[in-house]
């Protein structure tokens, strides 16, 4: 992203350069990688892209309008907490189901897309030296729970209540982390 928009030589960004941006990012990288123009926008701003926020406002809201998966997937992946998480992977597995019911395959992309984006983020975060230790192996729990729903959702619900019970989380974890219903 940051390359084309360097690429485009422009100060200032608005509707046209973010078009720009996300064709480019669709091109190269496929559907499932084009972000919302405001997440663009905001990664521009960090890079020092002076943003015209009246455009990109609208831009963003045309966006969100046009993608009849935004308020599906909207805020579903949280996991601050093993309750967190387990609520994320439920919701994902129920719009799974409906997706599946309705042979809806994009649907069906993006939650699995949804899911590995989670494991990915909770994997980052466990190897990340600065996160405290506890921190760290709970994402790292937390990633292989999505590791298990991405390769057997159809199980993930009884892994998890066995997981939940076993002897070596609740060493690592304690009790109370257990209580995810």
């Amino acid at each position: 992203m940051i390359e084309v928009w360097e690429h485009l030589d422009c100060e200032t960004v608005g509707a046209r350069e973010l078009e720009a941006v996300t064709k480019a990012v669709r091109e190269r990288f496929g559907e499932g990688a084009v972000e919302s123009p405001a997440v663009v926008a905001r990664l521009l701003a960090d890079e020092g892209a002076e943003l015209r926020h009246a455009e990109v406002l609208d831009a963003d809201a045309r966006w969100r309008t046009q993608d009849p998966y935004e308020a599906m997937f909207r805020n579903v992946l949280k996991f601050s907490t093993f309750e967190e998480a387990a609520v994320s992977i439920r919701r994902l597995d129920n719009l799974r189901k409906q997706f599946k019911r309705t042979n809806d395959r994009e649907g069906l992309r993006r939650v699995s897309e949804t899911v590995l984006k989670g494991k990915r983020r909770a994997q980052m975060i466990a190897r990340n030296a600065a996160v405290n230790e506890r921190k760290r192996a709970e994402k790292a729990e937390i990633a292989e729970w999505f590791t298990v729903w991405l390769n057997q959702p159809e199980i993930f619900e009884d892994w998890l209540t066995l997981r939940l019970a076993s002897k070596d989380f609740r060493e690592r974890f304690g009790e109370a982390s257990g209580e995810t219903h």
